[in-house]
C-alpha cells in the first residue's frame, strides 16, 4: 500500500490550524502540526499572510491530498464572512498547487474522531493526542486540523474498502 500524505486545514481569519498525517500499511501516523498566525492587522494583509503561509506548507510537506473544514453559519454574520474569506484564500493556494481537496463539516470531523458530532474542543485535543500517539495535547487549532485530516483518512479508507466514488 502506497503511503499517502494528508494535510488537514482548520481555516480561521486570525489563526489557521494545520495538521499533516500519513496513512499506509501501518495505519495513520503524525508528521507535523501547527498554526499560521495572521495577527491583528487589516483583513487584506492577514489574507495575504494566509495565502503565503498555505503555499509554504504545501511546498514543505508536499501533501497528496488536502482536507478542509467547511464553514458553518454562526450567529455572527460578520465572523462567518471573515471565515469564508480565509477559507477561500486557503482553497486558492491549494488549487495553485494542484492538490485534490476534500471538505468536511465540523460535525462530521467530530463524529469521526471523537464519536460524537457535538464533541468539545478538549475532547478533540485528547483524541488526536491518543490516536496519533503524541506526547501531549496539540494546540486547539492544530488539533482541529489534525482531526480534519484524520476524518479524511477514515473516509478515504471506507471509500476504498467499499469501492465508493
Amino acid at each position: 500500500m502506497k503511503v499517502t500524505r494528508i494535510l488537514g486545514i482548520d481555516p480561521g481569519s486570525r489563526i489557521t490550524g494545520f495538521g499533516v498525517i500519513e496513512i499506509g500499511a501501518q495505519g495513520m501516523s503524525y508528521v507535523a502540526s501547527g498554526c499560521v498566525r495572521l495577527g491583528d492587522g487589516e483583513m487584506g494583509g492577514r489574507l495575504r499572510e494566509l495565502f503565503t503561509g498555505m503555499g509554504e506548507l504545501l511546498v514543505q510537506y508536499g501533501p497528496d491530498e488536502v482536507a478542509i473544514e467547511r464553514i458553518f453559519m454562526r450567529t455572527n454574520v460578520a465572523t462567518a464572512i471573515k471565515l469564508g474569506q480565509a477559507r477561500g484564500v486557503a482553497l486558492c493556494a491549494i488549487a495553485l498547487h494542484d492538490r485534490p481537496v476534500y471538505e468536511y463539516s465540523a460535525a462530521e470531523v467530530k463524529k469521526a474522531v471523537a464519536g460524537s458530532g457535538r464533541a468539545a474542543k478538549e475532547h478533540i485535543q485528547m483524541m488526536t493526542q491518543q490516536r496519533l500517539k503524541l506526547a501531549g495535547w496539540p494546540q486547539v487549532d492544530a488539533a482541529d486540523a489534525l482531526a480534519v485530516a484524520m476524518c479524511h483518512a477514515q473516509t478515504r479508507a471506507w471509500r476504498i474498502k467499499t469501492g465508493a466514488a
